[in-house]
């Protein structure tokens, strides 16, 4: 059952109208089952390894992502950078896609804290990295260039999925070079979902996967971390080091349980209605969308006239709230907008537009 966001706000015609966020996935609140599960959860002291409910969501999540162990951090940023220290050390090298978000819109982190070289690869049009690439890009033996010691991937790219194969070819050329690779997989489930395959699937290429909880799965927070034992008692300490060590933490990843039971599934329901949403605004002369199609919860597109701040404001006062365009914008489906929503985004575009 879709859970709709109750917040609301005023339109021009005096309306109280429920908002449609459509800005992130990010946005979702609780539903009521699931404050139930957070207000029942049992809890502990998970520095010391004894919080029952985060115990087993780590359990319940590596035995998903088909890894040996997980590790729960508030962010899923932050699990990246963790990541990115446990397998890099101070002047080795990371490469990554080059519109990938560890290597656009986490600031570098593991640059900055950890001293590790950041290098770009190229992308194809869905974001998937070429293993001609990433041979091309694996520097030799010598001491003018820092060591490549890992490769790391994402899925789902700006909504694009990529396939197993598209995964696996990189991957197999990373690691035949002994590097290891890295799955930022904060909406893996988006792309197993879409492929109608298990995630575990999807992230076998990979060496460690991190998984956000409070994207399209609908928790207000979390990410867990997967991957071998030893690789997640480096990311521990990571982890601690970074700021990442909570105590009676239980009541967030009770949310997070609560997720992985109870909203994979629905997440065809989100691509559904991005699919919708994109058919409704097609033909719209004032508005260009991405010629590549929706593949998950994502529709890009970008007004043909003007800098889109009047388009924002104008739907705001609707009750649709989107990101400016820059110059193209992103509208993302998730748990808190159902069909009615979505029949009243494409009303208030063709109003405006």
């Amino acid at each position: 059952m879709t859970y709709v966001d109750t917040t609301t706000r005023r339109s021009a015609a005096g309306r109280n109208l429920p908002l449609v966020d459509l800005r992130s996935d990010t946005v979702t609140r609780p539903t009521p089952a699931m404050r139930r599960a957070m207000a029942e959860a049992e809890v502990g002291d998970d520095v010391y390894g004894e919080d029952p409910t985060v115990n087993r969501l780590q359990q319940v999540a590596a035995a998903r992502l088909g890894k040996e162990a997980a590790l729960f951090f508030p962010a899923a940023t932050q699990s990246n950078l963790a990541a990115l220290l446990s397998h890099c050390g101070r002047g080795e090298e990371a490469l990554f896609g080059e519109g990938y978000h560890v290597f656009r819109h986490e600031q570098a982190g593991s640059a900055v804290l950890g001293g590790v070289a950041h290098f770009p690869l190229p992308t194809d049009r869905r974001g998937a990295v070429a293993a001609a690439d990433v041979l091309a890009a694996i520097k030799p033996d010598d001491p003018h260039y820092p060591r490549t010691r890992l490769l790391s991937l994402e899925n789902t790219v700006s909504g694009r999925v990529l396939t197993v194969e598209q995964l696996r070819a990189p991957a197999e050329a990373a690691h035949k070079h002994g590097l290891s690779v890295h799955l930022d997989g904060s909406r893996l489930f988006n792309a197993a979902v879409a492929l109608g395959v298990e995630a575990k699937v999807l992230a076998a290429p990979a060496d460690s996967v991190t998984l956000c909880l409070s994207k399209g799965l609908g928790a207000p927070a979390g990410a867990l971390l997967c991957g071998s034992r030893d690789f997640i008692g480096r990311a521990l300490r990571n982890r601690k080091i970074l700021g990442g060590a909570m105590r009676q933490v239980g009541v967030l990843a009770a949310a997070g349980l609560h997720a992985l039971e109870h909203h994979v599934d629905r997440l065809a329901e989100d691509h559904r209605r991005a699919r919708q949403l994109a058919e409704g605004l097609a033909g719209l002369d004032a508005l260009e969308l991405d010629d590549r199609g929706v593949e998950s919860n994502m529709v890009f597109v970008r007004p043909r006239r003007g800098d889109g701040s009047e388009l924002t404001a104008r739907l705001e006062e609707r009750g649709i709230r989107i990101a400016a365009p820059k110059p193209w914008t992103r509208l993302v489906t998730h748990l808190d907008v159902d069909d009615d929503g979505i029949a009243r985004t494409i009303a208030a575009f063709r109003a405006v537009l």
